[in-house]
C-alpha cells in the first residue's frame, strides 16, 4: 500500500473528529506550498489566505460569504495548528462518547459561524486598531464550541492531567475563558473575541437541547410553540384496582441513575454494587 493509499484509508476508516484533522493539516500543506511559491515570485499574496479568510471590512465579507465558515480550516503557522489539532482530538474524542459524531460537526461548523460573527462584530463596532484591516484564521472558535459543550454537559467529569493529578472539566473551562478575557485587551483582541463566540455556541446548544437528543431546529421551534395543557380523562369503575408491582420501575430508576452517574463522572467511579446490579440488568 503506497503513502497515499494508507492516508486515503486511514481517512475513510477515522471518525469525524481525526477526519476534521485531516482536512486542517492538508489545507495547511496547501497554504505552506503557496507561500513557498509566492516566495519564488517575489509576491506577498498568498490565493487561499486572500479568498478564504475572514477579512473585517464588510464589503469584503460579502463579496466572500463562504470566508465565515472556510477561515476554521485555515492557520498562520504550524504552532498554530498543532495547538489546535491536539486540543480538538483529545475533547473532540471525549465529545464523541457522549454525543453523536454528526452533532461534533455541527458544533464545530457553528462554533465557526459564531465565532466568526463575534469577531467582525468586535471589528466594527469595537475595533482595537482603527482604520487597520485583519483577517481570522484558525480553528479556535470550533474548538471552543466543542468544549464549552461538552463542558456543559458534564462539568464534574475529570480528566487527568500529568503533573497537576485529576481536573474537573469545569476548572479547565474556566482557565480556557480566562485566557480568551485577558486577549480581549491584546493584540489578537478579534481572535478571542471569536472564541468567546464559538464558546457561547457551545453552552448555548447544550443548556437548551434535551440531553437525550439534541437537535438545533427544536431549540429555535420550541421558542414559537405554545405550551398547551393536557386533557385529562377519568375512568370510573366499580371493579376495585389491582396494584401492580413496582420493581420494575423501582429498577429502571436506578438504573437511570446508574447512567447519569456515568455520564457525569466515567464508569470507573461506580461501586462494585452498582456494577454487578448494572450487569445482572442488561441480561435480562
Amino acid at each position: 500500500m503506497s503513502f497515499i493509499d494508507n492516508l486515503k484509508y486511514k481517512y475513510k476508516s477515522g471518525n469525524i473528529i481525526e477526519k476534521l484533522i485531516y482536512i486542517n493539516v492538508g489545507v495547511f500543506l496547501v497554504t505552506l506550498i503557496l507561500k513557498v511559491f509566492s516566495g519564488l515570485y517575489k509576491s506577498n499574496q498568498n490565493f487561499v489566505f486572500e479568498w478564504f479568510s475572514l477579512d473585517d471590512k464588510l464589503n469584503i465579507f460579502i463579496s466572500r460569504p463562504w470566508s465565515i465558515i472556510s477561515y476554521g480550516f485555515l492557520h498562520a503557522d504550524f504552532i498554530h495548528l498543532l495547538f489546535n489539532m491536539i486540543t480538538l482530538y483529545f475533547i473532540g474524542n471525549l465529545f464523541i462518547q457522549y454525543f453523536t459524531q454528526k452533532q461534533a460537526l455541527t458544533f464545530y461548523i457553528l462554533g465557526t459561524l459564531f465565532g466568526g460573527l463575534f469577531f467582525m462584530l468586535s471589528q466594527n463596532y469595537f475595533p482595537l486598531f482603527d482604520g487597520e484591516s485583519s483577517r481570522l484564521v484558525g480553528a479556535s472558535a470550533g474548538v471552543s464550541a466543542i468544549f464549552i459543550g461538552i463542558v456543559t454537559y458534564m462539568p464534574n467529569y475529570q480528566i487527568k492531567i500529568p503533573l497537576l493529578g485529576f481536573l474537573k472539566l469545569w476548572h479547565l473551562a474556566v482557565i480556557w475563558l480566562a485566557f480568551d478575557f485577558i486577549g480581549l485587551i491584546g493584540a489578537n483582541a478579534g481572535g478571542s473575541f471569536s472564541h468567546l463566540g464559538g464558546s457561547l455556541l457551545g453552552f448555548l446548544y447544550v443548556r437548551q437541547a434535551s440531553n437525550k437528543k439534541i437537535n438545533f431546529s427544536e431549540i429555535f421551534s420550541s421558542l414559537f410553540k405554545k405550551k398547551e395543557k393536557k386533557l385529562k380523562t377519568v375512568y370510573n369503575s366499580k371493579r376495585a384496582k389491582k396494584t401492580k408491582p413496582k420493581t420494575n420501575s423501582l429498577n429502571q430508576e436506578q438504573v437511570d441513575q446508574i447512567l447519569d452517574k456515568i455520564s457525569k463522572s466515567g464508569y470507573d467511579t461506580l461501586t462494585k454494587q452498582e456494577k454487578e446490579f448494572l450487569f445482572k440488568q442488561g441480561k435480562k
